[in-house]
């Protein structure tokens, strides 16, 4: 069975939402959640993401939020925490680390840190059994795949393309999930660009795919109402598990 990961941004519209979001969508396809921090400057991600976290901030989201949160979802859903380094760092890693591991979150996506300054943390994660994800580029050599992947945990970010998330782009990851597959038995999932559309194309080949800004561009739809927007987000969510595993 192919895997569905699925990125919501914390807080927006506001934290009871996130909650009852995040636990339909455990309903609806969703193997793993991905919970974003909300940053003002989330360089990964692109314009549809960027203005999610822009609104959960200007409504008043705190850190301590996404600990509220967690301890309301992780019970019920496999959740993983993905955010830019600067507030885990302000809250401090190794108190942030202590609080997943008490809260049952399970692991952090953290796109602005490399490999090289990853690893530093890596003891920190292993002796709380809790994953640090390592992201793989298309554009990665064998060497550095093999290096990345060696002590990879939980499951391998293959991002679909050079870029931010959203854009649609489209390469050939035969290639890169070939090279991936020879150094390491962990699961990858393609992320960037995943849909409706793209999810069977992108999935060929991996483990499962994570979809971010298809769901968080219903979060921003101020034409629905809360109900409507956890309606819509949870047919995306059954339609691509569906789709990713016919």
């Amino acid at each position: 069975m192919k895997q569905l990961v699925a990125y919501i941004t914390a807080g927006y519209p506001d934290k009871n939402f996130t909650v009852d979001l995040a636990l339909a969508l455990g309903q609806n396809g969703v193997d793993t959640l991905e919970l974003g921090v909300p940053f003002s400057d989330p360089v990964a991600d692109g314009p549809v993401i960027e203005a999610a976290n822009g609104r959960s901030l200007e409504n008043g989201f705190r850190f301590a939020d996404i600990l509220t949160i967690s301890e309301a979802i992780a019970p019920s859903i496999d959740t993983l925490w993905m955010g830019y380094f600067n507030p885990f760092y302000q809250y401090g890693i190794e108190k942030l680390l202590d609080r997943a591991q008490k809260i049952g979150v399970n692991g952090l996506i953290i796109p602005d840190v490399p490999y090289e300054e990853a690893k530093g943390y890596h003891s920190l994660f292993e002796s709380r059994n809790l994953a640090n994800i390592s992201f793989v580029a298309p554009t990665d050599g064998e060497e550095r795949i093999a290096l990345i992947t060696a002590e990879a945990r939980k499951f391998i970010y293959l991002v679909a393309y050079a870029g931010i998330t959203g854009s649609g782009k489209s390469e050939d990851l035969a290639p890169v999930l070939e090279m991936i597959k020879r150094h390491s038995t962990t699961p990858v999932y393609v992320g960037f660009g995943v849909n409706e559309k793209t999810a069977q194309e992108k999935v060929q080949g991996a483990d499962g795919v994570i979809v971010g800004s298809a769901i968080v561009n219903v979060l921003l739809d101020d034409t629905l109402n809360h109900t409507q927007k956890i309606s819509k987000c949870c047919e995306i969510t059954r339609n691509i598990k569906s789709l990713i595993n016919s």
